[in-house]
């Protein structure tokens, strides 16, 4: 369904006006369906849906609503700042950049464990105490800010054999603080002085260990780690590579134990609807032999998803890594289909059932998702054992 040049355009999808495009197009995909009664199986508490305006970091808006989430099991709402793991993210693909020659695609984007790897070495900040915001009351837009980084780390290698001058670093540092705030080197929260490191080790008692990516491709071997090999993998992080069955297996496993998941997925369909509030894999076919024209139906005919589909649809780019979003429940409409419920990062916008919410099917999640964050303890005892966890 896609053509060449939507193809190309994906590619490098993540920029700020490309995130802008994205909504463009999948905003008023789908008809005024008739409504769908959905009954919940499970919902796990999650913070607000938050915005993350023109910019492409929605990477890290799900994965820190997952850790928000694995704070409220532990007994601490927190608001954390998404904000302070782009910034950290920053600083760290900009080294990569210069490491490289410029070899990497510098950007907005980013992966899933890109916050868990900001927790593990930088920790983490409340939202109150680092909102990346210096003007505030405006709406994200981070697309000067990249045009800004990139001229500055280009101009760097710009050095004609020259050694790298000892201050580049402080001159990216002196972009992000103007455009983002400077971090904070210690604050104080509930009567207590933090740092960064402090407050996630002791305060929200997250360990970044407890946490791991889960994918499904048939190139690679099952139950070892794999690259995925997407732009946006600019650290070029492992995941554990499942067969699809054991994939989605680790969705109901999480949530039936009262655990969230972060979700990277394609959402360039034309079943992703946000008007419907709905993420569908219809079976074009089906529904014309049976004269239906609307798939935001109870109990749309879907594709039956293969392995096999799912990696010719990546390997010929129908499959790419669009968006991340967190998973946080579970619910079936009236003929007993099953969907996921999903937070999204683009505003409280309304549908017919959650706002800022939607929900996505078994079909579309196993056919257009990249891959999922779970926390370990979640996957099924067995599982846990075959990879030696």
């Amino acid at each position: 369904m896609k053509k060449t040049a939507t193809i190309a355009l994906f590619i490098s999808m993540m920029s700020a006006q490309a995130q802008v495009d994205l909504i463009n197009r999948v905003k008023d995909n789908g008809s005024s369906s008739e409504d769908i009664e959905f009954t919940t199986v499970y919902d796990i508490e999650a913070l607000e849906v938050e915005d993350q305006g023109r910019s492409g970091t929605c990477w890290s808006f799900s994965a820190t609503g997952f850790l928000e989430s694995e704070c409220i099991r532990k007994g601490n709402r927190v608001d954390l700042s998404a904000l302070y793991v782009v910034r950290k993210v920053y600083e760290e693909k900009a080294e990569k950049y210069i490491r490289l020659h410029g070899a990497l695609n510098f950007g907005q984007g980013g992966a899933l464990p890109d916050a868990i790897f900001v927790l593990k070495e930088h920790g983490a900040v409340p939202e109150d105490i680092y909102s990346g915001m210096p003007d505030k009351g405006q709406r994200i837009d981070h697309g000067e800010l990249e045009d800004a980084l990139s001229s500055l780390l280009d101009a760097v290698l710009k050095r004609e054999g020259r050694a790298l001058k000892s201050n580049w670093k402080e001159a990216v540092n002196g972009l992000l603080d103007a455009y983002l705030g400077p971090v904070p080197e210690s604050f104080e929260w509930e009567g207590k002085t933090y740092t960064p490191r402090s407050f996630a080790d002791d305060y929200l008692k997250l360990n970044s260990d407890d946490y791991l990516q889960v994918t499904s491709f048939v190139y690679q071997p099952y139950y070892a780690p794999m690259m995925i090999e997407v732009p946006d993998n600019w650290m070029w992080g492992s995941s554990w590579n499942l067969p699809l069955d054991e994939f989605m297996g680790v969705l109901d496993a999480s949530l039936s134990e009262g655990y969230t998941l972060a979700w990277a997925t394609d959402v360039s369909e034309k079943g992703f609807s946000i008007r419907n509030g709905l993420a569908i894999n219809p079976d074009r076919e089906q529904l014309e032999l049976l004269g239906l024209d609307d798939p935001f139906i109870a109990g749309c005919p879907e594709i039956k998803v293969s392995e096999e589909l799912r990696q010719a649809d990546f390997d010929a780019w129908k499959t790419t890594d669009d968006h991340g979003m967190q998973i946080v429940g579970k619910v079936a409409d009236q003929t007993g289909k099953a969907y996921y419920t999903v937070r999204n990062s683009w505003g409280d916008r309304e549908n017919p059932y959650r706002s800022g919410h939607l929900y996505a099917t078994e079909s579309f999640i196993a056919h257009k998702s990249i891959s999922l964050v779970v926390n370990v303890e979640a996957l099924p005892a067995r599982l846990r054992k075959k990879l030696d966890l």
